[in-house]
């Protein structure tokens, strides 16, 4: 029978080693339609629905952790050996539930809202996003590496990505204005308004949006219109990163102001088309497009 002394020693051992051992807590974060998603620890497997969210998953510092995209998610190129479940518009279902997600990250208005409501009947957390503002993309990195457990890194990303949009305020603060169209889609012809994500970066770099007050955030227009817009100038992104076919289209109208001076500009599609920190590289090379137009007045 063991002493006194020896039975406190393996006491103290034992409540020692519970006082040691770490202890973890339940992670919450609220998603971009006001639901709160908690988890009882941090996420280990993650499944992006969208190429957007695949890349702030990867900005929040939890890259590694991803076992699910969907087609397009191509950026960073870690992300092309993860399994794809479809489309964000059709999603496999079965496929998805058999790589074992333990968090979903859904896009807002770009993923079926039935096909998320199924993945949340099952039991899987729901997270879903959809930055509108630079400060959202920052926010929205702080979120995930919150239910992710990487916090210093995304912190960090999210903080780099703030200070270099808050650089780029201040430089473009008194800027001469330029009067703009964004191109987004060619057929149907579609451009942004003021309230989204690549309307701001066009006021971030002193431009006007021709097409700003309109009601839809991703409206449809016709070539007319932008004709009677006469934006000073033009740019679109186009179906893949050096496609500049869209282009060619005003190339035919030498009555727009932009055609004239020749202020028709590509911007790499996934530089300002996803809420991601790669829109500070985009909007580098926005507002540098539009200094090339004022240096041309």
């Amino acid at each position: 029978m063991l002493n006194v002394s020896r039975r406190l020693t393996i006491i103290g051992a034992a409540v020692l080693a519970l006082w040691q051992a770490p202890v973890v807590a339940e992670v919450c974060a609220v998603d971009d339609t006001g639901k709160e998603v908690c988890l009882e620890q941090p996420a280990s497997r993650i499944a992006a629905l969208s190429p957007g969210a695949t890349e702030l998953v990867w900005a929040a510092g939890a890259g590694e952790k991803v076992v699910a995209v969907v087609s397009f998610s191509d950026y960073p190129e870690a992300a092309t050996n993860v399994p794809s479940v479809g489309s964000h518009t059709r999603m496999d279902l079965e496929r998805l539930m058999e790589l074992q997600p333990d968090l979903v990250i859904g896009w807002v208005t770009g993923n079926p809202p039935e096909q998320l409501e199924a993945l949340a009947d099952l039991g899987l957390p729901v997270f879903s996003i959809e930055p509108r503002t630079f400060e959202a993309v920052s926010h929205t990195i702080e979120r995930l590496a919150t239910l992710a457990g990487t916090e210093e890194e995304g912190f960090a990303e999210a903080e780099r990505f703030r200070r270099g949009i808050a650089r780029l305020e201040r430089q473009y603060r008194n800027a001469e204005p330029v009067p703009v169209f964004y191109q987004v889609w060619d057929e149907p012809l579609m451009t942004v308004n003021d309230e989204h994500l690549i309307g701001k970066v066009i006021t971030l770099c002193g431009g006007v949006n021709v097409f700003g007050d309109l009601d839809r955030l991703v409206p449809r227009i016709s070539t007319e219109a932008v004709i009677g817009a006469n934006p000073e100038a033009i740019l679109a992104g186009g179906m893949g990163e050096e496609n500049r076919h869209w282009l060619a289209h005003w190339e035919t109208f030498p009555g727009i102001e932009a055609t004239a001076k020749d202020n028709l500009f590509f911007i790499p599609p996934s530089l300002v088309q996803r809420p991601t920190p790669r829109m500070l590289d985009g909007s580098r090379l926005f507002c540098k497009k539009l200094d090339d137009a004022r240096a041309k007045r």
